[in-house]
């Protein structure tokens, strides 16, 4: 903890209830500590893996999650028992041979990097999310295994960053020299792969923060972990868009399918060799993520679930903010690679967590997987369909014994609570159809009526401290959240109020099974103190370059200050836009009534636009990344390059550019969420 904080001790409340769950699940079975250091070669070497630019931050540490050592035996009050099981299982780090001729790299950041021993280099399946821990996790192969080949291909299974950030790293923490080598990707995955980080990017970011908890010393008092792994690393974010692609157009027909092939031929799959390696695609559009695909080694008999079945219950809405996913479709691509595929599996790996092995084994993990995302969906519906609102139906749902006697069906990382939620809001939305809900007011305002009606603040934080000592941290918090939201509450009560939500919030988080609802809960209670902090850095220079042209303007489209424009610019402006290099592009952009619409080239409503701009899209780019930097503005950076003469302005009214780009805001990458 730091210094000037003292941790809070657990409650009598959370101490029994934790110990409660310490005696009701089998901790005596040790199948999975037994998989998870399996055919371990080789350790990490280093405590920390430092950044490439700031060479004293820590982008990964080791070290810092020594007290999960499973050999330690710990037990913590403070601590879930299923979560630190699970916690300690991803700490387990190094590299591990799954089966002849691959191998994965755990533990060096949230999700596995595979290696596949291909015929004249390493095909490398997900490069984890940062460059240098990527770059260390190959060396760790490379000094474990004598072997210096180089990197044949790479494989992203699909569009979250954490299985593409890193891949700079794998040619070197220097330059940006990139083989010419097959670059493999999902159907969508560079659009998906960019658009989830850049349109709310500094919104998820920021959730980010409290979902892994970015802010916090790791300790029994705080992370111990995300449940999917143990956090996600805080390097350079990198990215080189695939030159092939997986996509419907790619699936093998019947008559060409091969004996080598092993499993029968269904329609959809894809066979390709890569440095001699065959690989089979099956795509999984909608599951874990809107692009991805398992991957199935006839000859290895090894199927990669990519993301689609891990060691626990995974977000079928993430908490730091996506679109809902579909646990139809989900069940449905598992059903499918079951029957294609675990016949003739004698191990299943995945992105995340440890491989499961044995035939029997297997099909059982994949069965159950699939069962519990079939059954979310469709008890869900059912309930739905009886009356019941998400919350209702979050609250009390049952989930079969059957399935949740499974360790790798219990919630670490999704929530059967907030799971439903999600199903919900898939189907039916936000408003639960009762009108007392359809207008409610802002937490501000409802906080200062909640205050008045309950005789003031002292009076709710009486009732919210009863509530407390009850054991109802629950309502507790939703009590003083009122309180603290209100307006104009003196000092000395505010702060009351403060601390009584960082003591409830800490014992939520104490007794949460979920790794990223403990994040959320500690990391709430920090910053309802302490303010705002930790969020994780922003989009770089490979994911603007990755930015379509049509991306681009929405991005900024979606920057515009509208009420400002709107009250001020009561004609509509638009610029002509003449892209010359690498390819000749071109658009229009027309902000009217407060919005700003492109059109690709010529827009036909324009008969003249004020301005023309043409540039360079490496230009573009620079001028993007110095906008996006602290301190910089679209309208300044515009400028900068038109007086460096990379940028030329012609037309009637060579001012409307900034006149354009004075409306252009840059996002809050730090805002308040626990207080006003």
């Amino acid at each position: 903890m730091p210094e000037n904080i003292e941790p809070i001790e657990p409650s009598s409340f959370i101490t029994e209830a934790n110990r409660a769950v310490g005696d009701a699940l089998p901790f005596s079975d040790s199948s999975d500590f037994e998989d998870a250091s399996r055919h371990q070669v080789a350790v990490p070497r280093q405590g920390a893996i430092y950044s490439r630019t700031e060479r004293d931050r820590v982008v990964w540490s080791f070290a810092d999650y020594e007290f999960l050592d499973p050999s330690l035996r710990m037990e913590f009050p403070t601590v879930n028992p299923s979560l630190l099981r699970q916690s300690q299982l991803t700490s387990i780090a190094g590299l591990f041979l799954v089966t002849e001729g691959v191998y994965q790299v755990r533990g060096y950041d949230l999700s596995n990097m595979t290696i596949i021993k291909g015929q004249a280099g390493l095909v490398i399946i997900d490069p984890l999310a940062s460059r240098e821990t990527a770059h260390a996790a190959l060396q760790l192969y490379r000094d474990a295994q004598e072997d210096q080949s180089p990197v044949s291909a790479v494989i992203y299974t699909h569009s979250h960053v954490d299985h593409f950030g890193g891949v700079r790293g794998l040619f070197g923490l220097e330059g940006d020299s990139v083989p010419e080598i097959p670059f493999i990707a999902p159907d969508g995955f560079l659009e998906h792969a960019v658009s989830e980080n850049i349109y709310a990017g500094p919104a998820m970011a920021r959730r980010a923060s409290f979902m892994y908890a970015a802010a916090l010393e790791k300790s029994p008092f705080a992370q111990v972990g995300s449940g999917l792994g143990l956090t996600v690393s805080t390097g350079e974010v990198t990215l080189i868009p695939p030159n092939q692609t997986i996509s419907q157009e790619t699936a093998v027909p019947r008559e060409q399918w091969q004996a080598e092939d092993v499993i029968p031929w269904r329609s959809g799959l894809t066979r390709i060799v890569v440095d001699g390696v065959r690989l089979i695609f099956q795509l999984t559009p909608g599951t874990e993520a809107p692009a991805e695909m398992n991957i199935y080694l006839p000859e290895q008999r090894a199927l990669c679930m990519a993301e689609n079945a891990t060691h626990t219950l995974h977000n079928l809405l993430t908490l730091r903010g996506a679109q809902v996913r579909d646990p139809h479709a989900w069940s449905k691509y598992l059903t499918e690679a079951i029957q294609a595929f675990a016949e003739h599996t004698d191990v299943a790996f995945a992105s995340h967590h440890w491989p499961t092995w044995g035939n029997e084994k297997v099909t059982d993990f994949l069965s159950n997987q699939r069962d519990l995302y079939a059954y979310l969906n469709d008890q869900t519906l059912r309930l739905i369909n009886t009356g019941s609102t998400g919350i209702e139906a979050a609250e009390d749902f049952e989930l079969p014994a059957t399935l949740a006697a499974h360790w790798y069906n219990r919630g670490y990382y999704g929530s059967v609570n907030h799971d439903v939620k999600a199903v919900y809001q898939r189907y039916i939305g936000w408003f639960d159809g009762n009108p007392a809900h359809l207008w409610t007011y802002p937490p501000t305002e409802a906080g200062r009526r909640y205050v008045e009606a309950l005789g003031g603040v002292d009076n709710l934080l009486a009732k919210a401290q009863q509530a407390y000592d009850d054991g109802d941290y629950r309502w507790t918090a939703e009590l003083v959240n009122h309180a603290i939201f209100a307006p104009a509450i003196p000092d000395e009560q505010a702060d009351r109020a403060k601390q009584l939500q960082a003591q409830a919030l800490t014992q939520l988080g104490y007794g949460a099974e979920n790794g990223t609802w403990r994040n959320f809960f500690l990391t709430g209670a920090r910053e309802v103190l302490d303010g705002p902090g930790g969020t994780p850095s922003q989009a770089g220079l490979d994911l603007i370059q990755s930015l379509s042209l049509d991306q681009i303007f929405d991005t900024l489209a979606q920057s515009i200050d509208g009420p400002k424009a709107g009250r001020e610019q009561r004609e509509p402006i638009s610029l002509q836009w003449l892209i010359t290099e690498p390819q000749q592009q071109g658009a229009t952009t027309t902000l009217r009534n407060g919005a700003l619409i492109h059109v690709p080239g010529k827009d036909l409503l324009v008969a003249k636009p004020q301005a023309t701009l043409t540039l360079t899209r490496s230009t573009l780019n620079k001028v993007l990344i110095k906008a996006a930097a602290p301190g910089g503005s679209l309208r300044a950076a515009f400028q900068a390059a038109v007086d460096d003469g990379e940028i030329t302005v012609s037309g009637d009214d060579p001012t409307a550019p900034a006149t354009v780009f004075g409306y252009v805001t840059k996002p809050d990458t730090n805002f308040a969420i626990v207080t006003p």
